[in-house]
């Protein structure tokens, strides 16, 4: 097998592995499935194009997560720039997960988290990242992650707290990003 097939088979491999993580990691930062893959696509193919030197990283899921990161807020930041005018609302896909309503409360709810705050608890709870690692994903210090941290899961209590209290008892209550996975 030449070099560039063999390149391309462990790309091939390589994503195939990662994108439910991504797409899942995009759909909560940006709160939309289209949008997420959008992003997602993006970062797929500049990371194919930078192959034979991103396949050398010391930590290639680090720096596939950092790019994600990164061209989600550059999509956040150019959004004012596009204007979509249509008299018809986009279809939506119905929900499949077995607890999507309390699914759907939890991401409604992480969408009033203020981006910073959401971002941390993005790559925290859900990515499972160290206070370390998300500081190094973010660019910022390990204090800043931890207060961050702290600041929106306390948001996020206090906006899922009035659903709890509407919800049957039947319902699971617990921490608010553990639902999330």
């Amino acid at each position: 097998m030449s070099r560039a097939l063999a390149a391309d088979a462990e790309y091939t491999e390589y994503v195939r592995a990662g994108l439910p993580q991504w797409r899942r990691t995009a759909y909560l930062m940006c709160g939309d499935w289209h949008q997420g893959d959008d992003i997602v696509q993006r970062v797929l193919t500049e990371l194919y194009r930078n192959w034979p030197r991103a396949r050398r990283a010391d930590n290639l899921n680090a720096l596939v997560r950092t790019m994600l990161l990164r061209r989600l807020i550059d999509d956040r930041r150019r959004r004012w720039a596009r204007v979509l005018l249509t008299d018809l609302l986009p279809e939506r896909a119905a929900p499949t997960a077995p607890d999507a309503t309390e699914r759907l409360d939890v991401v409604a709810a992480l969408r009033q988290v203020a981006p910073r705050q959401r971002a941390v608890l993005v790559l925290r709870f859900f990515q499972d990242l160290t206070v370390e690692e998300t500081a190094q994903a973010l660019g910022c210090a390990p204090g800043t992650v931890k207060s961050q941290t702290a600041k929106g899961l306390a948001t996020l209590r206090g906006l899922l707290a009035p659903i709890r209290d509407d919800a049957p008892t039947t319902r699971q209550t617990g921490s608010a990003p553990a639902s999330v996975c």
